[in-house]
């Protein structure tokens, strides 16, 4: 068994292995920017870490791999006998991070 984090950006918590690329709301940078994340969990084999003074010491990097946009979100709202639509469009701008590193 390999080791993970469970790392928490953008309001969202991921769980990352060294290696994996995941999709993540936008980060300020260029491709090849380094990152680094606090974990809120660690595993390393059997051994899970979850204590706060524990896992201050752990800490996942990443490099930026590019910025992207998410699938297209159509919202329309209707209000039934006044005539109202309105139709809105979003995408959700994110970056892809690269983990090159789980540090103990």
């Amino acid at each position: 068994m390999s080791a993970y984090a469970v790392v928490q950006t953008g309001g969202k918590q991921y769980k990352v292995a060294v290696g994996d690329v995941v999709k993540v709301e936008k980060l300020e940078g260029e491709p090849g920017t380094e990152h680094t994340f606090p974990a809120v969990l660690h595993v390393d084999g059997g051994k899970v870490t979850s204590d706060a003074d524990a896992l201050a010491k752990v800490s996942v990097t990443g490099k930026v791999v590019e910025q992207t946009k998410g699938p297209k979100i159509r919202i329309h709202k209707f209000k039934n006998k006044t005539g109202y639509h309105k139709r809105q469009g979003h995408r959700q701008k994110l970056t892809r991070i690269e983990v090159t590193g789980i540090s103990k």
